[in-house]
């Protein structure tokens, strides 16, 4: 008899035992993220920077110039530094002249050419490292963002695009020059998108453009250049 109730009680015991652990487990349950996790997820893969190509560009330089909202940055050289201001009006320009700023691909760049009396270009070279950042963003281009207003005048910042097999006139985020004449370049006008200006560093400018060069304008001597954001 005893042994019976012994083993009723242990029953008893080990029914509630599990009843009060099957409580404790929790319930699965199907969460949604909320729609801010998610929007800021879409965010983080647009600024991841291997994103970038030429069928994302507009998408991607929209959020990103809106994510780095900079204008102002301090090209270096040997020969003296140049302080640019880059244009809010055009966007896509500017962002992209940051982001590539930002990832050292200018860094690795010369001015590459000297238009007498004319222009300073740079943004390209020989060095394999220059040719594979460029070919990781699969060669991108951007669209014209020529303003009527915005003119060659001496100090602009434009960008630099292939003149023929062009008529979107698209320009190359790579190549970029700086209007070296007091006159301006006028007849440039319209067919470049000029998306900054020098703020000071003309005489810079000056020296660049008195070195000596080749027939083809490519400067004897590497022109090398470093690029910072400043503000």
């Amino acid at each position: 008899m005893k042994t019976h109730k012994f083993l009723l009680l242990f029953l008893i015991i080990t029914t509630l035992y599990h009843c009060k652990e099957e409580k404790r487990l929790p319930q699965k349950k199907t969460i949604n993220p909320p729609k801010n996790i998610v929007a800021k997820e879409e965010k983080q893969i647009i600024k991841a920077w291997d994103s970038l190509n030429r069928q994302n560009t507009n998408v991607f330089l929209t959020e990103y110039g809106k994510q780095n909202k900079e204008t102002i940055v301090l090209i270096k050289t040997e020969l003296g530094n140049i302080k640019l201001r880059l244009f809010n009006d055009t966007p896509l320009h500017r962002a992209s002249f940051i982001f590539l700023t930002k990832i050292g691909y200018f860094n690795t760049t010369v001015f590459y050419r000297i238009a007498k009396n004319m222009a300073i270009q740079g943004g390209d070279s020989d060095s394999k490292t220059t040719a594979n950042m460029r070919n990781k963003y699969k060669n991108y281009l951007l669209k014209p963002e020529i303003k009527k207003n915005r003119k060659h005048k001496y100090g602009a910042l434009a960008a630099a695009k292939q003149f023929e097999d062009n008529p979107d006139k698209l320009s190359s985020p790579f190549d970029f020059y700086i209007v070296q004449n007091k006159y301006g370049a006028h007849h440039l006008d319209g067919d470049y998108t000029v998306f900054g200006e020098v703020l000071s560093g003309f005489s810079t400018i000056h020296k660049i453009a008195k070195v000596e060069t080749t027939p083809d304008e490519w400067p004897l001597d590497d022109i090398l250049m470093t690029i910072e954001v400043l503000e």
